[in-house]
């Protein structure tokens, strides 16, 4: 199944061979059928293959691929999607750098923070997650995913999420905040309204630039468009990808034309990136964009997540903590997380796990799934979690 010749990222890997996926499915080399409730963790928002997408992408084939590295020619595909993405952001986040990851963003924005300020400290929270490259390790929460690479970037420091008291730590020294409006692997983690505006109060006060990881929270996950508007913020610099880029690799820092032209001068190529802007991904970012507007799938992310929450109550469940349909199932402990997803799997529905959070498992569904899908995925996991029930 897997090639000696490809590497791996653990021992125990998912385990399926995908043949083919549309909407909602997944569909193996045996011809087995999936309910993909996890969309690739929060990537295929608006389901596989969507027609508008496909479509989008052999457009812009036809015209031509990479042709120079990002800024240095004016691609059209690139301004089109910059011009649509930041009509649905508030006028402070106006001009989109385009990467080739959530991570990418991610590092180019704690660059962005420490050129605009002229400080050196970056404060991030426990449990954040936020990439697996050398800065964005840095400031990610989990211990156990970094110890055996440090020394990491210095002057980091990590405080208790959602901890209201623990954000008088901020004063003038920083340079960023970065945060994750709702935690995701974590086991999604959602703060106070009170603590986001506190955090955002301290931000403006000491002139640091509060940064929103919407990478796994954007493009309508949650019931909004981005996470931070159920807090009634607005961040400095937003990073996305996964979904934002309707199933293409792809990532974007957002902020104030402004802010980003630091980039421009001392110095020069502040940040540069070979394929970040790759025009097919673009291309689908844009139509991906596109349908998702265009269906107002936001609209009923709301509205299904409770469907979802509802129909999931069982004995074997301690709790569901969710925004929208981005979802964390928690259980008794690890092992009976390990027999839900196993589980799920043989009876063809995906869930998954999480890196931080392993007494949980997770449902991000595409958010174009349907009540009747909900509905049938719902009663195969219930017939595992009753299973389960009556080894215990």
């Amino acid at each position: 199944m897997y090639s000696p010749f490809l590497a791996k990222t653990s021992d125990y890997p998912f385990g399926i061979e995908v043949e083919r996926a549309e909407g909602v499915f997944i569909y193996d080399k045996l011809g087995n059928k999936y309910y993909d409730l996890i969309a690739g963790i929060a990537v295929s928002n608006i389901g596989h293959q969507n027609p508008e997408v496909i479509k989008g992408l052999k457009n812009q084939i036809d015209k031509h691929l990479h042709v120079m590295v990002y800024g240095e020619y004016s691609q059209s595909i690139q301004n089109k999607l910059a011009e649509e993405f930041t009509k649905h952001l508030p006028e402070s986040l106006n001009c989109l750098y385009v990467v080739n990851s959530g991570t990418e963003a991610n590092e180019a924005a704690i660059k962005l923070a420490k050129r605009a300020t002229q400080k050196t400290r970056i404060v991030a929270f426990d449990g954040a997650y936020h990439g697996s490259t050398h800065g964005s390790l840095s400031i990610s929460g989990n211990e156990e995913k970094k110890y055996a690479f440090r020394p990491l970037l210095p002057d980091v420091f990590h405080l208790p999420f959602n901890d209201l008291d623990a954000l008088d730590f901020i004063d003038r020294r920083v340079a960023g905040v970065i945060i994750e409006p709702i935690q995701g692997d974590a086991g999604v983690r959602i703060p106070s309204v009170e603590f986001m505006q506190k955090l955002r109060k301290i931000c403006d006060k000491y002139c640091i630039l509060l940064i929103a990881d919407e990478i796994q929270t954007g493009m309508g996950r949650t019931g909004k468009m981005f996470a931070y508007e159920h807090f009634g913020i607005i961040p400095d610099v937003l990073t996305i990808g996964k979904a934002f880029g309707g199933g293409m690799p792809i990532g974007g820092l957002v902020t104030s034309q402004k802010l980003m032209s630091l980039f421009n001068h001392n110095p020069k190529l502040g940040h540069i990136t070979t394929f970040g802007g790759h025009p097919v991904s673009c291309a689908g970012a844009l139509a991906g964009l596109q349908v998702l507007i265009k269906n107002n799938l936001i609209e009923s992310v709301e509205e299904k997540g409770q469907l979802f929450e509802d129909l999931l109550q069982h004995t074997l469940v301690k709790e569901i903590r969710r925004k929208g349909l981005m979802f964390a199932i928690e259980m008794e402990s690890p092992d009976i997380v390990q027999k839900v997803v196993e589980g799920c799997k043989n009876i063809g529905v995906l869930s998954f796990w999480f890196l931080s959070c392993p007494e949980s498992f997770r449902i991000a569904p595409p958010l174009n799934i349907t009540k009747e899908q909900i509905k049938k995925s719902s009663s195969l996991i219930l017939k595992v979690f009753s299973s389960i029930k009556a080894s215990i």
